[in-house]
């Protein structure tokens, strides 16, 4: 069998919402015959910084290496400056996105469908291979 590519992801999320966060990291470890790392900020593991700036530059430099940037887009990222950003730095570093559009949501936030690559459900195998084919 060949060796599989590891991909490292980025995952785009709103902390007062962890539990899509976690089903997420769930989906992505469950996933037969893919590899990744997890390039993501939780809350339960977060960046030290004492000022905006410096959280913004270390977000940064944890997002550089990612492959991809998944993005959360639950209604609630409308309303993240946080999100936003990553959004805008990903853009900026021309880091491929992925929006990722919760059970039984029509809607997403504008500025998440304005600059993803491709919106896909909240299942695996449409968010495996969207990694898959938009990946760096």
């Amino acid at each position: 069998m060949p060796q599989l590519k590891t991909y490292d992801v980025f995952i785009s999320h709103a902390w007062n919402y962890h539990e899509d966060y976690f089903r997420m990291v769930k989906f992505l470890n469950n996933a037969p015959y893919f590899n990744w790392r997890n390039y993501s900020v939780p809350e339960h593991d977060p960046i030290d910084g004492n000022s905006n700036r410096m959280l913004k530059e270390a977000l940064k430099r944890q997002m550089r290496p990612a492959n991809i940037v998944l993005i959360l887009a639950g209604m609630y990222a409308a309303h993240s400056g946080w999100i936003d950003f990553e959004i805008e730095f990903s853009s900026q570093i021309n880091k491929p996105m992925i929006g990722i559009r919760p059970w039984g949501q029509q809607r997403v936030p504008k500025i998440v469908s304005d600059n993803v690559d491709v919106m896909v459900g909240w299942q695996t195998d449409s968010i495996i291979s969207a990694i898959r084919k938009y990946s760096l």
